[in-house]
This record gives C-alpha cells, sequence and structure tokens, in this order.
C-alpha cells in the first residue's frame, strides 16, 4: 500500500495485530478497524455537507444580486 489514508494509523494497527494473541483480541482489533473506518467516512461525508451548503449560499448570494456587472470596483 504505497497510498496510505492519513487518517489510516498503519504502525498501531500492525502493532496490535501482532499482540492479537486469541479470538477475543482479534474481534476486538476487527471492531475498532470498522468504527474507526465508519467514523472516517462520517467525517468526509460532513465536510461534503459543508462544502456543499457553502456551494449553495455563495450561489445563492451572487445569483440574488443580478447580474454581475453591478458590482464596480472604484
Amino acid at each position: 500500500m504505497s497510498n496510505i489514508d492519513a487518517g489510516y494509523d498503519y504502525h498501531r494497527y500492525r502493532k496490535m495485530l501482532a499482540e492479537a494473541v486469541d479470538d477475543a483480541s482479534r474481534l476486538e482489533l476487527i471492531d475498532l478497524l470498522i468504527k474507526e473506518k465508519a467514523r472516517d467516512r462520517l467525517e468526509a461525508e460532513r465536510t461534503s455537507d459543508r462544502v456543499a451548503m457553502t456551494t449553495v449560499t455563495v450561489a445563492r448570494i451572487l445569483g440574488s444580486s443580478g447580474r454581475r456587472d453591478n458590482f464596480r470596483l472604484g
């Protein structure tokens, strides 16, 4: 994996895997990986939503002013 996500803590997960010597600890690691991936996806979705809302707001503000040549410099 040459392109590791910024949120993916490869070394931490590798250490945890090495320490997972029984089924219970392996299942705990799997559960952690699932939870953290879900958290990352939720964060990405929220960021995307914020960008979309900002874009709509800017478009609404620019669109409500009519024509662009209403803004004159100096």
